[in-house]
């Protein structure tokens, strides 16, 4: 009898561990798609390029809280969506929001200052 218990009990000790790796894999899958949603940005800078044409932007952003800090920073090339480019042009200063999705940055939000 002791013999048949134990064999009984090795269906539950796998089932548990099916539980184990399921629960495992489903976490993984949440940090993986979660480094793929989209992160907002906002700032403030100087367009540097307007392509009207492929609708890109690239502005070098102002640094913050940093007095006396050069402004030859690296301008950053964002993509355009439901933004009118009409009112813009190179070396306007600007205020921006932004997303990142999947390592395409797009602007969704831009006024002039």
């Amino acid at each position: 009898m002791a013999a048949y218990l134990r064999r009984a009990n090795l269906p539950e000790a796998s089932m548990k561990i099916a539980k184990i790796a399921l629960a495992s894999s489903a976490v993984l899958a949440l940090i993986g798609s979660a480094t793929l949603a989209q992160q907002v940005t906002t700032g403030t800078g100087m367009i540097t390029v307007l392509d009207r044409i492929h609708g890109t932007v690239a502005i070098r952003q102002t640094p913050s809280g940093t007095v006396g800090a050069s402004t030859g920073g690296v301008a950053t090339e964002f993509k355009l969506k439901g933004v009118s480019l009409d009112a813009l042009h190179a070396g306007d200063r600007v205020t921006f929001s932004a997303t990142e999705t999947g390592g395409i940055k797009t602007i969704t939000k831009i006024e002039k200052q």
